[in-house]
């Protein structure tokens, strides 16, 4: 889905398998103050789905965001 918002968002698959991964997972997971569910979507350091959404749905929550976004600059 990230494509058809180009240069709009940014996004980064943590493997938690990996250094990196677990690290990141580890920082989400203290921000939040208990284990960060897996699988999730954090946008800027906030968590905002806590299960996988459906396309349409994330979608949806990404339109809004990016338009409340840009309202901000």
């Amino acid at each position: 889905m990230a494509p058809e918002f180009g240069d709009a968002i940014k996004y980064e698959k943590s493997i938690t398998t990996k250094i990196e991964g677990a690290i990141r997972y580890n920082e989400l997971s203290k921000k939040l103050g208990r284990p960060a569910p897996v699988p999730s979507i954090f946008i800027d350091g906030d968590l905002v789905f806590d299960q996988t959404p459906g396309q349409e749905e994330l979608r949806e929550f990404l339109e809004r965001y990016i338009s409340n976004a840009a309202g901000k600059d």
